[in-house]
Order: structure tokens, then C-alpha cells, then sequence
């Protein structure tokens, strides 16, 4: 009478092939798991010249709100909300900045004394805000006009302490006067794409997001 032998145990080195072929199996189940992504670089804001009609003296309402001057309100042209952040290279918000901006009313003049006095006194002309916890700025102002020999701009300044950071200019997205304009025309793509917004509506007004970069 014949019996059935049991099975015999696979050897050590099967064994070891054997975990050997699950691990290699099983290995692109992870390498195919998610991968962590590449911090995204921040490029400074491209800075431009200050312009001749920085104020020669500060307005004695300097506030954020450009469409009121005093006790004067201001309701030529197209009201818009400028704003935006205020961050170094790495994202931080730059609070305790300051951000300034100024430029030319509806009529295309400066509250300057080197552009004739010609400008509305209802239009604020300037103003500057503290940059919040938050590195968020805004202000109430109009949509920019052309001048002669100038596309629609905003001048932008932002001072931290006694500490001028950045003194540039700020352009609207599809202006037909921007191709013709020297200033505009002499950035690279990087730097337009930095310095052109869209001014687009919002419920209380056009709205424009200016981005700021500081290398500070």
C-alpha cells in the first residue's frame, strides 16, 4: 500500500525569488504616487521711472479714496477699485509697507504745478494706504486715461519705512495706446504681462488686481 507523500517546502532561494518578483510588482504602485511640486519662482515687479508729477507736496487729503477730495466728490469718469498684495519672493506679505499711487484726471492733468493747474480739485489726484496683516492693499480711483504722447497708467510707489522699494507704472490690459507707447513698448513680455491688468466689473465698480513683488 502506497502512501502520498506531503509536499515539500519550497526552498530558501525560491522563497527569496519569490519576494523578490512581489517587491518589483508591487514598486510602481509607488513611484506612482503623487510627487511634490516644484515651488513656483516669483520675479520681482519690473520697476519704471517716476515720471515728472510725483507730488511736490503732500495733498493735505492723502487717503485711498481718490474720488474724494476734502469735502469734494469726484464723479467724472469711470470709478475703479485698484488693489492688490504686497509680498517678498517667497510669498510673505510685507506688512507695515505702504503703497502710493497718483495720477492724471479725466481730462488728462496732474495736480502738479509743471502741468499748468489744470487739474479737476474734486479729483484726489494721490493717495496712500498701509499694506494690511494680509499684504492686501486698494483703492478707489478711475479707470486711467490717455494724454499726449502717454497710454492710461497709474503710478505705483511702495515704501517700507524711510526705504523707497519700488517705483513703477501701471498699465490697462488691451489699451490700443499701449503698442505706441516708448515706455510700454521697451518691456520685455514678462514684464508687460507684470504691469498690464484688466480692469474688469464688479458689483461697485470696475475692479483691478495689481500684484506687487518685492525683492526686499
Amino acid at each position: 500500500m502506497h502512501t502520498t507523500s506531503p509536499p515539500l517546502a519550497p526552498a530558501p532561494k525560491v522563497l527569496r525569488r519569490r519576494a523578490v518578483s512581489a517587491a518589483l510588482i508591487a514598486a510602481p504602485v509607488l513611484w506612482l504616487g503623487p510627487r511634490a511640486q516644484p515651488a513656483v519662482a516669483r520675479r520681482p515687479t519690473p520697476s519704471q521711472t517716476e515720471g515728472p508729477f510725483y507730488p511736490v507736496a503732500m495733498p493735505a487729503d492723502s487717503d485711498n479714496d481718490l474720488l474724494r477730495n476734502g469735502g469734494l466728490n469726484y464723479s467724472v469718469g469711470q470709478s475703479a477699485w485698484v488693489e492688490g498684495s504686497v509680498t517678498d519672493l517667497s510669498g510673505k506679505p510685507l506688512a507695515g509697507a505702504q503703497v502710493e499711487i497718483w495720477q492724471c484726471d479725466h481730462a488728462g492733468h496732474y495736480h502738479h504745478p509743471g502741468d499748468g493747474g489744470k487739474a479737476d480739485q474734486r479729483f484726489q489726484g494721490f493717495g496712500r494706504v498701509a499694506v494690511a496683516a494680509d499684504g492686501r492693499y486698494r483703492f478707489r480711483t478711475i479707470k486711467p486715461v490717455a494724454y499726449a504722447g502717454r497710454t492710461p497708467h497709474i503710478h505705483v510707489k511702495v515704501r517700507l519705512g524711510q526705504r523707497e522699494l519700488l517705483t513703477t507704472q501701471m498699465y490697462v490690459a488691451d489699451d490700443p495706446g499701449n503698442a505706441r507707447d516708448f515706455l510700454w513698448r521697451n518691456l520685455a513680455s514678462a514684464e508687460r504681462a507684470a504691469l498690464t491688468v484688466a480692469f474688469v466689473p464688479g458689483k461697485d465698480g470696475l475692479q483691478a488686481d495689481f500684484p506687487i513683488v518685492l525683492a526686499a
